[in-house]
């Protein structure tokens, strides 16, 4: 006996040369018989090619006037570095790991409080999101002649965010 579930007999008109069942499978591009390189929507056949830029995300190069670089009384982290006074100075690299869950413009300067010798570099920028790629920053101690030990406090403002980053940098010139 063999399987019920098949058809014994064809539709009346039948014509097995006919549509095959695949017609229409390949959907509204099975007229270019698989090839994909023409536009997918009409019309975006020279998108790019003449296009005008306008707007976009701009960063600011310099740190606006009135910012406000007050330490917190808890710094994120503290740094220590030694210098020869007779030198012209010494950098110390801080690399920086964002908290903000988006990429994040910050200015960076150093307290009012803090000794003069000090310069960070550089003073305005974007931090990687957070789990990305940490900012470097050269924090400079340009001592003088000066000979003692200098402290200084780096302070990381984020506007956008409105929090910032805090930083104790202790110079030790000798």
């Amino acid at each position: 006996m063999g399987s019920t579930d098949t058809g014994d007999y064809y539709p009346e008109g039948y014509d097995p040369n006919q549509v095959a069942f695949t017609e229409g499978m390949g959907g509204s591009q099975a007229m270019l018989g698989g090839n994909r390189d023409g536009p997918e929507l009409p019309g975006m056949e020279n998108l790019g090619a003449d296009a005008l830029m306008v707007g976009g995300i701009e960063q600011a190069t310099d740190i606006p006037a009135g910012m406000d670089f007050t330490p917190d009384p808890f710094p994120d982290g503290s740094y220590e570095m030694s210098v020869a006074a007779s030198s012209e100075g010494a950098e110390l690299p801080i690399y920086v790991n964002s908290m903000c869950m988006t990429f994040e413009d910050y200015f960076a300067a150093f307290s009012s409080d803090s000794h003069p010798s000090f310069s960070v570099s550089p003073s305005t920028g974007r931090l990687d999101r957070r789990g990305g790629e940490p900012t470097e920053l050269i924090v400079f101690c340009a001592p003088g002649g000066q000979a003692g030990t200098f402290e200084g406090d780096l302070v990381l403002n984020l506007p956008e965010d409105g929090s910032k980053m805090c930083y104790k940098i202790t110079a030790k010139a000798y």
